[in-house]
């Protein structure tokens, strides 16, 4: 899926209107380059084999996450990145809604491969294709 062509950001996003639902603007080596509307809760979860990208494109999300000294929160604005580390359980938020994107390997469920019961406002999914 690794586009000959130059993607605006601004208009991947405008082309679809789900929440925690990315998609996939295009793909380097083995990773898919993911693109998601954000707003509300996520979900407590954890990636056992890989760490997790994220760039905050618009507006503000919150990370919580249970390391082994307890529990914190990031808070990433605008034009900041976060990586969380395999392994860590973490629940992304974003109470106002943000724009985010994700960089991780092809395949990786959005719900991780520990989680907890999926909510209906969460796509359990390995990324959408991107409709340009």
């Amino acid at each position: 899926m690794t586009r000959n062509e130059p993607v605006a950001l601004a208009a991947a996003l405008a082309s679809f209107d789900a929440l925690w639902s990315p998609r996939i603007v295009t793909r380097v080596n083995d990773y898919d380059v993911r693109v998601a509307k954000v707003e509300g809760e996520h979900l407590w979860h954890a990636h056992d084999d890989t760490d997790e990208f994220f760039l905050v494109l618009d507006g503000e999300l919150s990370i919580a996450l249970r390391e082994p000294d307890g529990e914190r929160t990031v808070r990433l604005p605008k034009g900041s990145v976060f990586t969380v580390p395999r392994g860590v359980e973490h629940k992304p938020y974003a109470p106002a809604g943000a724009s985010i994107l994700l960089l991780e390997p092809t395949g990786t469920s959005t719900v991780g491969d520990r989680h907890d019961p999926v909510p209906a406002h969460v796509d359990a999914t390995t990324g959408h294709a991107l409709d340009l």
